[in-house]
């Protein structure tokens, strides 16, 4: 199925790659053209100039982007050469409500929309081993196949249109619930003078373990938070996640936590940096000891 891949930031470039890796990346666009044209040229593919273009020359979509409005702007921008029995696949966090919008007015067009966010962070993304949760129709899930197989290891039909935001939505929640975990015994590991790095193999492989302990809990014992999920884009997902819950009457208070810590680091202008720097708050906690080195 020829496939045209839109959105190539931290995430989106790699799964582009992965795609052209199985055959099936017929060409990419991106906001900023240059991401586009250097990418096409690595992979020596397409690099359309709209995305009625790719539209037009393509089985199906992928689009990975930031925002609701941003794929809503994307969509509105491919519509024009849609065709029916195309398939579009959402890989964005955005809102369950959001993706149930965009399914309907696409089904109009003949055309078939899945909710597919992922998870896996760009390690994920690097190695095609992400965990991505669909919701959707599930005849278009099975036409589906052969493209989110090449993206992610863990592919998992969930239900109707939106099922697949909700269980993002759910994963973030718990992201936002161990990262503070893991922030708060790395900066008292620190406070008790542990050495950080043995401290993690050993951990790593207790029954305290998660993902972002085995690959976050290293940044956090050099004290450096190279961008992998930045705070603000974490930030927007607990919002949606925040948004949500408030339609059930619910107030999640992990999520408002989370939400009051990162606001912090965006005011100190750590936004851009992972969400281990959640570990600057954690740290400021404990009285001030020589950094590891």
């Amino acid at each position: 199925m020829q496939t045209g891949f839109v959105g190539l930031g931290a995430m989106g470039a790699h799964m582009a790659r992965s795609l052209h890796r199985a055959g099936l990346l017929t060409g990419v666009w991106n906001r900023t053209a240059d991401k586009a044209t250097a990418l096409a040229k690595e992979l020596r593919c397409l690099a359309f100039t709209s995305l009625t273009e790719l539209a037009g020359n393509c089985e199906a979509v992928v689009i990975c982007v930031s925002a609701d409005d941003d794929l809503r702007a994307v969509i509105a921008g491919l519509e024009p050469g849609l065709s029916p029995n195309m398939i579009v696949m959402d890989c964005s966090t955005v809102g369950a409500a959001t993706a149930r919008e965009l399914h309907t007015r696409l089904d109009a067009l003949g055309v078939g929309f899945l909710d597919c966010p992922v998870s896996g962070g760009v390690e994920g993304a690097r190695t095609a081993s992400l965990a991505i949760m669909v919701g959707g129709d599930e005849p278009v899930f099975s036409r589906a196949q052969p493209i989110l197989q090449a993206m992610g290891k863990n592919v998992a039909y969930l239900g109707a249109s939106g099922a697949g935001q909700a269980a993002k939505a759910t994963n973030q929640i718990m992201c936002a619930g161990i990262i503070q975990a893991v922030g708060e015994a790395m900066a008292f590991a620190h406070a008790e003078g542990l050495p950080l790095d043995r401290l993690i193999e050993l951990l790593g492989k207790g029954a305290g373990s998660s993902w972002y302990f085995v690959n976050r809990a290293p940044f956090m014992a050099h004290n450096s938070f190279p961008a992998g999920f930045r705070v603000r884009l974490h930030a927007k997902d607990l919002r949606i996640c925040r948004d949500m819950a408030a339609q059930h009457g619910a107030q999640l208070p992990v999520v408002e936590s989370t939400l009051a810590q990162y606001a912090q680091l965006i005011n100190q202008g750590f936004g851009d940096e992972d969400i281990s720097s959640i570990y600057r708050l954690k740290s400021a906690l404990f009285p001030a000891k020589p950094e590891p080195t």
